[in-house]
């Protein structure tokens, strides 16, 4: 465990990181400043979770709270011509990558003394914290579309957590969240915002470092909305002092692309996708993560809905059910290989984000447009 401090990225002001803030009080975002980084020697062997990396961790405490997030699967499948790797961050225990995030920021604040927590989310970060603070024993309000996926809503039901479904935009829903932070009934315990879920995202590059045999791959593609797994796997890989990181692709769905029209400089214009978990309007940190991608080499990779829904299904013929948010990164995947963007030699790791088991209503929409027979699934 390595002490911090947060710096704000609007005005610049410094603050110690053991205090219960989840932004400046100018408006900016709270960054963490680098870590020490980690050594072979430091990594915890035994422990078979995100934890193995504690001693690279701004967490003040050893963790009170672990439901065994991390240390999750890299397996090779063939696609469209190339072996690539597929992290499979679906098979973390609420089902989704938030859990890297949520298990660092959840213990970072009882560290702290914190009371109730509360977080807007699309259904995956909610889950998330709905979990960890059940498990830590924290009262824990959730803010969600009315419109969310049902198999979300009933997760975090499930938690005990109050759900509160708010009706309009998901930026409706946070406007509600912020509210509620305003009343001083409760912290504000935002994956988007708080510093410290970065802090959990950067173990995927510990992870991938590691499992690779202390290599690092060529490239990386991750679907991204405010691009916590980008700045994260950006975080990590600079702190172990790699000469050549790999290139990184934020994959956005092409109907909801804020990062991919601020990239190339047009207008942005929402429109409804079924990649919900990365449908963001207003990223927080959109030139920190787009400084991410450029710096590595990368790019945001936007890819058209009408691609999104094969590529859901035929990850599923592989033995990966994933939901469509996660099924972007794949589809993004083909499309590079066929440009020469990724050559088949290079090493490549696909993040699939979250299981299938999230939108099991859309998948099966999606079965039934391509066979007719959402019961056998036959394309």
């Amino acid at each position: 465990m390595v002490s911090a401090t947060c710096n704000c990225a609007a005005c610049g002001t410094t603050y110690p990181a053991d205090r219960l803030m989840w932004r400046c009080p100018c408006g900016g975002a709270l960054d963490l400043a680098p870590g020490p980084g980690l050594g072979r020697g430091e990594i915890a062997a035994g422990e078979a979770s995100l934890w193995r990396y504690a001693a690279a961790l701004a967490v003040a405490a050893p963790p009170r709270v672990s439901l065994g997030e991390g240390w999750t699967a890299l397996v090779r499948r063939r696609w469209h011509g190339a072996e690539l790797y597929f992290k499979l961050e679906s098979q973390m225990p609420t089902g989704s990558f938030k859990d890297r995030g949520t298990a660092v920021v959840v213990n970072h604040l009882l560290a702290l003394g914190v009371g109730p927590v509360h977080e807007d989310s699309s259904g995956n970060a909610g889950a998330s914290l709905a979990a960890y603070a059940a498990a830590a024993g924290l009262e824990c309000r959730i803010f969600v579309p009315a419109a969310a996926p049902p198999g979300k809503i009933v997760q975090i039901a499930a938690t005990g957590a109050e759900l509160r479904t708010v009706p309009g935009s998901r930026e409706d829903v946070t406007a509600a969240a912020l509210a509620f932070a305003d009343s001083g009934e409760s912290f504000y315990a935002s994956h988007n915002w708080h510093p410290f879920f970065i802090e959990g995202t950067k173990t995927l590059a510990y992870e991938l470092w590691e499992q690779l045999g202390f290599a690092v791959p060529d490239n990386i593609l991750v679907p991204t909305g405010y691009g916590s797994n980008v700045l994260g796997l950006a975080r990590g890989f600079a702190e172990l002092r790699i000469a050549r990181p790999p290139r990184l692709f934020a994959v956005q769905a092409a109907n909801c692309a804020a990062l991919a029209a601020a990239a190339a400089g047009t207008p942005f214009r929402p429109e409804a996708t079924v990649a919900d978990g990365i449908a963001t309007v207003r990223p927080v940190r959109p030139v920190a993560v787009l400084a991410a991608v450029r710096g590595s080499g990368g790019a945001v990779v936007a890819v058209p809905e009408a691609e999104i829904g094969p590529a859901v299904l035929e990850l599923g013929r592989l033995g990966l059910y994933v939901e469509p948010t996660a099924a972007t990164a794949a589809a993004a995947a083909r499309r590079l290989l066929a440009d020469g963007t990724i050559r088949p030699g290079e090493t490549t790791v696909v993040v699939l984000t979250g299981h299938g088991l999230k939108a099991g209503e859309r998948i099966g929409d999606l079965l039934s447009a391509a066979s007719g027979d959402p019961r056998t699934g036959r394309i």
